[in-house]
């Protein structure tokens, strides 16, 4: 049996033995046969061979290259596009302030006409709280007592008449009552025919009425209204706002409403009148455009 496995073992040997003397023999005549190009056969064949595998592997190398160049280009393109982002960013911040300050520059410049043409004492102020809106219809300027500001002064800016000084006066702030406001009044005529009555404010759009006007009143719409002076707080002359209806009453009087000439939801500077109560009198100012005496 031992002689059996042996034999049996020595087949499979023979054979590899068999097989690599084949190959060595092919090698051997493959190394001095010649192809049609004059180049051994084994040669031609090595070299195809290794030919084809050095396009394999130069091409994977050139895709690498490429995909890590194309790579660190994208890198490169993203780190200069957060860059030139910065840099907008920035300029139109930039820019944004100078339009700021421009349009700042452009309202203390109609304060200080507006404050050319009033032959009145005034003290410039700014708007530091309580900015209106609906149901909120005082605002709070950083003037007060200590600058010389009194109840019952009249407030104005370059586009109108905004309201008049209400208690209590602290000594560097003060309440503004808006002439929008329902419990504010001012004495008031039309520019055009000098039909006179009161702006009253009230809850609506426009929100301005004008009262105690005749029905037989030459009223129409697009009249400029400017204050009288009668109630004693307004200087005479300065621009209410103009009529956008007038309409026959079913009473004595007519229905006007006013559209005001003052932007109260865009106001930030204004004007305090530093005249009394009661000593507004026609004497106290001077003709101007705009917001000023008419």
């Amino acid at each position: 049996m031992l002689d059996n496995l042996q034999r049996t073992g020595a087949r499979p040997r023979t054979g590899l033995l068999f097989l690599a003397v084949i190959v060595g023999h092919v090698i051997l005549i493959s190394s001095q046969v010649q192809s049609g190009s004059g180049m051994p056969v084994l040669e031609a064949v090595t070299f195809g061979a290794f030919a084809r595998l050095q396009g394999v592997t130069a091409g994977t190398v050139r895709g690498v290259r490429d995909s890590w160049s194309a790579y660190v280009d994208l890198r490169g393109v993203r780190a200069e596009n957060e860059a030139l982002r910065s840099q907008v960013d920035d300029l139109e911040i930039r820019l944004q302030e100078q339009r700021t300050l421009a349009q700042r520059t452009e309202r203390l410049q109609a304060l200080l006409d507006l404050k050319a043409f009033v032959n009145a004492p005034t003290l410039a102020a700014e708007i530091i709280a309580g900015y209106p809106k609906r149901g909120l219809l005082t605002v709070t300027i950083d003037k007060g007592s200590s600058d010389g500001v009194t109840e019952n002064m009249a407030v104005i800016a370059p586009t109108g008449v905004v309201g008049r000084i209400i208690g209590p006066v602290a000594s560097h702030a003060a309440r503004v009552q808006l002439l929008i406001d329902t419990s504010a009044a001012a004495g008031a005529v039309t520019e055009r025919t000098r039909e006179g009555g009161m702006v009253v404010g009230q809850d609506g759009d426009p929100p301005l009425r004008m009262e105690l006007v005749s029905n037989l009143a030459d009223v129409q719409p697009g009249d400029l209204v400017v204050t009288s002076g009668a109630e004693g707080i307004y200087p005479r002359g300065f621009v209410i706002g103009s009529v956008e209806s007038s309409e026959r009453g079913t009473h004595l009087y007519r229905s006007i409403t006013v559209r005001p000439s003052a932007n109260f939801r865009g106001l930030e500077e204004v004007l305090v009148v530093l005249i009394p109560p009661r000593a507004a009198t026609p004497e106290n100012t001077s003709a101007a455009a705009g917001g000023g005496p008419r």
